[in-house]
């Protein structure tokens, strides 16, 4: 089978093509045209790059020769909402269309536990493929907001003639130089305010996610009646607290200092800012994200997740254990 995978050279697109590669299937990986970037094809021969911008039509259709399948992995994660757009939407629109020209029928659409409505769900509530997406994202951050584009975008392709599809939504993605993640606190300048303590973490290791990812693409190959239109979340197994995953970590890596706030004072002073923005400035005023309900309760709010669909569609089971995924990733940082 050949896959072509968007963000290839990314933190998790170079796991991907890492994991397809072992898997035996050939791979055709997009890079920007400007990258100097060295792909590896890890001794297999079985590596091709497409030097192409999805953020233009230009050559894409071209690229997309004699591929079976197309994981999306390329997203804009950073700036402003224009740059967003264009990294993602844009994006995603002119891939889109290319595999339609190119007549590429299934994929692998990856988003992201960000399009869920953290503020609909209540402590304790558990997170799985029929919770509510956002509704209004904007409250948010730019990154929820083209996700959720590019979600109905995945949608609208998979409407098309016979096209397939799957979409996989990772929760937090952790690995080799992001231990310490968003997911923990926030900077406050040269402090790191810890929200919560007890809360579980939403977590995928980096190689387990990528070999979901590889193992969507399979079984959307090989049996799509079993997986065409689903919508899967990837969890690991076994997901740690707040506290006990930041204990690990803090033995392996050198973190930031820490004050700890506990997760109903936080939410408590989010709730009032943001009454008195509206009652007395009329929401005018800016706060750290941190201080926004929207947010705060999408980073840091108890809840409980499962994966229990991704293996019983997919056959997936997380190879690496917590333990040995930080060891892996904190050995790899120091040497």
């Amino acid at each position: 089978m050949k896959i072509y995978i968007t963000g290839a050279t990314g933190f998790v697109g170079s796991a991907v093509v890492h994991q397809a590669l072992q898997a035996g299937h050939e791979v055709c990986a997009v890079v920007r045209p400007a990258s100097k970037h060295q792909l590896d094809d890890h001794g297999t021969g079985r590596i091709s790059e497409a030097r192409v911008d999805l953020r233009s039509i230009d050559g894409l259709a071209d690229s997309l020769e004699d591929v079976d399948i197309v994981i999306h992995l390329a997203a804009a994660k950073a700036g402003d909402f224009a740059t967003q757009f264009a990294g993602t939407v844009v994006a995603t629109e002119n891939l889109l269309a290319a595999m339609e020209t190119a007549g590429v029928k299934r994929l692998i659409g990856i988003s992201t536990f960000s399009v869920y409505d953290y503020l609909a769900l209540k402590p304790g509530d558990l997170v799985d493929e029929s919770s509510p997406t956002d509704q209004t994202p904007k409250l948010r951050d730019e990154y929820a907001q083209t996700k959720l584009i590019q979600e109905d975008l995945y949608r609208a392709f998979a409407e098309k003639d016979d096209n397939q599809l799957v979409i996989l939504r990772p929760g937090m993605i952790y690995g080799r130089d992001n231990l310490w993640h968003a997911l923990l606190g926030a900077e406050m300048g040269p402090r790191f305010l810890k929200i919560g303590s007890k809360a579980t973490l939403p977590l995928t290791f980096v190689d387990n996610c990528a070999d979901a990812i590889v193992l969507a693409a399979e079984v959307l190959h090989d049996a799509p009646h079993r997986v065409n239109g689903e919508v899967i979340n990837i969890v690991d197994d076994n997901l740690p607290t707040q506290s006990d995953y930041a204990t690990k970590v803090a033995a392996r890596i050198d973190v930031p200092q820490s004050i700890q706030v506990p997760w109903p004072a936080m939410n408590a002073a989010a709730s009032a800012l943001k009454k008195g923005n509206q009652v007395l400035l009329n929401g005018r005023a800016k706060f750290p994200g941190i201080a926004v309900p929207d947010r705060l309760h999408a980073r840091f709010k108890p809840l409980n997740y499962t994966n229990a669909k991704a293996k019983d569609l997919l056959g997936w089971v997380p190879r690496r254990s917590l333990d040995e995924a930080i060891e892996l990733s904190s050995t790899e940082v120091t040497t």
